[in-house]
């Protein structure tokens, strides 16, 4: 997720390029302004969440992987037929 919301706030940028022209004084626009604001600061936020995850996350895996593999070797001596 943290590489997909990367580029989150170029593209709010590229999409609010050219409001300004033609718009002077509309209150439209500074609310607008105030929103995407509030979304940069959210998707920063869920940036650095998941960027705190990560290594929590890659150790749980790790875990998970050993626990199956711990799992999968408790049932070899009960192999039916000789199969393993």
């Amino acid at each position: 997720m943290v590489t997909h919301l990367g580029p989150v706030k170029s593209e709010l940028e590229i999409a609010h390029e050219g409001l300004r022209a033609g718009t002077v004084g509309l209150t439209a626009l500074a609310e607008l302004g105030s929103v995407r604001e509030s979304w940069e600061r959210r998707f920063e936020a869920a940036r650095g969440e998941c960027g705190a995850l990560a290594g929590k996350l890659r150790a749980v895996a790790r875990a998970q992987g050993e626990t199956d593999e711990i799992v999968k070797a408790s049932f070899a001596p009960v192999a039916v037929g000789g199969e393993r």
